[in-house]
């Protein structure tokens, strides 16, 4: 038996307190930043910026919340985590390895030929990638299928897709809403990266969609919004959800305020910011804004 969570791990932390898991969790959050930087440094360019903002969001459901064995990603009793913006597979790939479900030297290979890690998600080569992603929109229509089929089966497994806010510009993930709400799959959580970036703009110019927590909630979802890198504000946020979880009940949805490129100012100020390009001599000041940031963090 390989190591699962959240079940076996959650009780190795039963006694620790609020600001301990906080610490734990944010830990991760930084790893996979590194990892994420380290993987883009092989292409010297990417999506960079998302996996930096989303790592938060990353590490809470791959260090917190998810039950899953690393030495077997396939178990059928795995809570089932979709990535539907493939593009952030960069991200994914850093959990994933901080998981212990890919070896960390493995992302050394990132987007390179015969690699397993492709720079967009692909679920027929990535171990722990349940989704080809990238086709913007289809993410949730499939975990509203995946949840079905888990109750249908009396599963417990529960599903959790990842969504960015361009996204949700797409009319087929409001009709998954729908159909989540209309089967009452309290077995599963959407959580969205609300960076306000897309590839055409500023998603706010792109297409409007505030009042993005009243149509969640419209369409019958549980809908809360955080700040999404404040560890502390996602573990309740999360902890809020995983305790509406039930076979029948209302699905989930944790709207997650982000910044694109989180914890490197380097790159927080970069104007364009949806797919980078670093210049060779910027990785390591990268790295060094990285750690000093956290060690700060660590010191207040």
């Amino acid at each position: 038996m390989g190591v699962t969570h959240s079940l076996e791990t959650r009780k190795q932390h039963i006694g620790e307190t609020a600001m301990e898991r906080i610490e734990r969790v944010g830990a991760a959050a930084h790893r996979i930043r590194h990892h994420a930087l380290n993987m883009g440094e092989v292409q010297g360019q990417g999506y960079v910026g998302q996996a930096l903002g989303a790592a938060d969001m990353l590490a809470v459901a791959y260090a917190d919340q998810l039950r899953y064995r690393a030495n077997d990603p396939e178990w059928a009793g795995r809570d089932r985590f979709l990535l539907s913006t493939g593009h952030y597979a960069i991200g994914h790939y850093a959990a994933l390895a901080e998981a212990g479900i890919i070896p960390v030297e493995e992302l050394e290979s990132y987007g390179s030929d015969d690699s397993r890690l492709p720079m967009s998600g692909m679920s027929t080569y990535t171990p722990g990638m349940e989704i080809s992603g990238g086709s913007l929109g289809h993410g949730l229509a499939i975990a509203v299928g995946i949840a079905l089929g888990l109750r249908h089966q009396g599963s417990s497994a529960r599903v959790y897709n990842f969504l960015s806010d361009g996204e949700l510009d797409e009319g087929s993930t409001w009709e998954a809403a729908m159909g989540a709400h209309h089967h009452q799959l309290g077995n599963l959580t959407a959580m969205v990266d609300i960076n306000a970036l897309q590839a055409d703009g500023k998603t706010d110019t792109v297409l409007r969609t505030e009042p993005v927590t009243d149509k969640w909630e419209a369409f019958g979802w549980y809908a809360q919004r955080v700040d999404g890198n404040d560890v502390g504000a996602l573990l309740a946020a999360f902890d809020n959800a995983a305790a509406q979880a039930a076979a029948v009940g209302r699905p989930s949805v944790v709207l997650c305020d982000t910044k694109v490129g989180r914890g490197v100012p380097l790159l927080e100020e970069r104007e364009k910011a949806h797919f980078m390009r670093i210049e060779e001599h910027e990785w390591q000041l990268c790295r060094q804004q990285l750690t000093a940031g956290f060690n700060g963090k660590a010191q207040r």
